[in-house]
This record gives structure tokens, sequence and C-alpha cells, in this order.
């Protein structure tokens, strides 16, 4: 049984571990909205400028071009993007278990022969994936601490010269979307080629069936415009993952610390509780032995 002295030092423990979770956690929400508001920022560019290329893409014949074309696929990237630190509950866990089974899923046997390539965003996919005899290309570690633009062109950097060697034939993107505080989505997105949302024909069937709808005139034309933006394009959605991953990393941590807070308190609860039970059979044995000891010297005289 637990003596007086280790209850009263496990409560303390317990009380000391509070107060980091506590601070951890309002740490967590200052960066949480920072994240916040430059994820929503970015989110109508990233929605324009999806607009406004799915609407070149009916007027522009898109087959030829190197980002839209499709190849037979051979060989497949994909661009997992965790958090590099712990202590943000099952937000790491998840989406390395959806990459996974994603992997077993629908490239088993590119996989086995080494034709699935990752690209390793954060530490804890990189840990993870690097133990398991999975083949990594590229890794990037530490760029959620000061996060820029400049990181995401880099990384599409680097995917668009794999991508224009044929090193691979098609890239996705496995990142956790902000959605709530407490439970972000983990999405799988395909990067390249990029696939048009619309087709021609329910392009021409909604402008129809909206009158509101407003067919644009381009200049100097749609097929220099598209050129010119697809570059822009990549390079922002890459960045609006990167922003929408690190929302979610911040917001799944202070969800943690706030549940650990109220588990530390539960716990000091429980501690105080047994402490008061131990320190009330203490004093009861004592007064047994002291009442003992006045009958025992009241016999003997």
């Amino acid at each position: 049984m637990a003596t007086l002295r280790d209850i009263r030092r496990r409560i303390g423990a317990v009380k000391s571990t509070q107060k980091i979770t506590k601070a951890m956690k309002m740490v967590a929400a200052a960066k949480l909205r920072r994240a916040q508001d430059a994820m929503i920022a970015a989110r109508p560019y990233a929605k324009t400028m999806k607009q406004i290329l799915q609407h070149l893409s009916s007027k522009v014949d898109v087959t030829t071009n190197q980002f839209f074309a499709e190849r037979e696929v051979k060989s497949v990237a994909l661009v997992i993007v965790t958090s590099d630190r712990g202590l943000c509950g099952s937000f790491n866990a998840n989406l390395i278990k959806a990459a996974v089974l994603h992997i077993n899923k629908n490239y088993k046997e590119l996989n086995e022969a080494g034709h699935v390539k990752l690209i390793c965003i954060g530490k804890k996919s990189y840990d993870f994936f690097s133990k398991r005899n999975y083949k990594i290309i590229e890794k990037h570690t530490g760029i959620f601490s000061t996060l820029n633009f400049q990181q995401a062109k880099t990384i599409v950097g680097e995917i668009l010269e794999g991508y224009n060697k044929s090193d691979f034939d098609k890239v996705e993107i496995i990142y956790n979307e902000f959605k709530t505080i407490a439970q972000p989505r983990i999405s799988i997105e395909q990067y390249l080629p990029i696939i048009p949302e619309e087709n021609k024909s329910q392009i021409s069937s909604r402008l129809n069936q909206d009158k509101s709808q407003i067919d644009f005139i381009y200049e100097p034309s749609s097929e220099k415009i598209m050129e010119a933006l697809l570059p822009k394009h990549l390079n922002f959605q890459v960045w609006r993952v990167l922003l929408e991953s690190n929302a979610a990393e911040q917001g799944a941590r202070m969800a943690a610390m706030d549940n650990a807070t109220t588990n530390a308190s539960d716990m000091i609860r429980v501690l105080q509780l047994s402490y008061n039970k131990a320190r009330q059979a203490s004093i009861t044995k004592e007064l047994l032995e002291i009442v003992s000891g006045a009958e025992a010297l009241k016999k003997a005289s």
C-alpha cells in the first residue's frame, strides 16, 4: 500500500504536469489563432485560382499540357504531411495509418516493386516510413516552426523536377485538412496530373442553367494566361496544404492538452481522496495504539 509520502509525491508530480499541459494549451491556442488567420486568408485565393483554371480548361485543349496529360502510372509519388512534434493526440497516428492503408489498397504492387516514392514533410512521417523500408526520395523537417511561402516553392520544385523527368507519373498529397479544432479531416488529393473538375459539356450545361454566369474574355489569350497561372496554382496549392496542416496540428494539440489538463484534475481528486483515506487510517491507528496503551497501563496498576 502506498504511504502518505508516496501519495504526496504523486500529487505534486501530477500538479506539475498539469501546469505544463495548461501552458502548452495556451501556447497552442495562440498559435492556432495565427495559423487560422493565415489559412482563412489563403482559402479564397486558392479557390478563385482553381475556378479560373477550371474555366480556362473549358476553352483550351489541355490534353497536350504536361500538367493535365494522363500518363500510364508506372510510379507514384506521395507527399505525406505530418507534424514535427508530438503531444497532439492522434493527429499524426491517424494520418500515417491512412497513408499506409492507401498504399496497401491502391498501390500494393507498385510499392512492392519500389515504385511508390514518398516525400515526407514533418519529422513524424519521416521517422515512421524510414524505419519500414519505404522509398523516401525527399524529406522536409522543422519547416512548421518558421513556415513561409518559399518552403512551399522548394517542395513544388522538387515535385516538378521528378515529374518532368518521368521519375513518377502521378503525385498525391495526404494531409490533415482543418475542419474543427477537435477533429481535423484526413484528405487525399491528386496533385498531378491536374484533373479538371468539370469537362466542357458539364460546364456548358451549367452555364446554360445559370444565366447570371459571365463568360469571360481573356487577354492576351486563354493559352498564355493558363501557362502563366499554372506554376502559381501549383505553388499555392502546396502552400495551402501546409497552412491547413499547421492549423489542424495546433487545433489537435490544444484539444489534447485540454484533455490532459482535465485528466490531471481528475487524477488529483482521486489521489487526494486516497491521501485523505490513508491519513484517516493512520490517525485511527495511532488513536487505537494510544487507547490500547492506556488500557494496558490501567490493568498493570
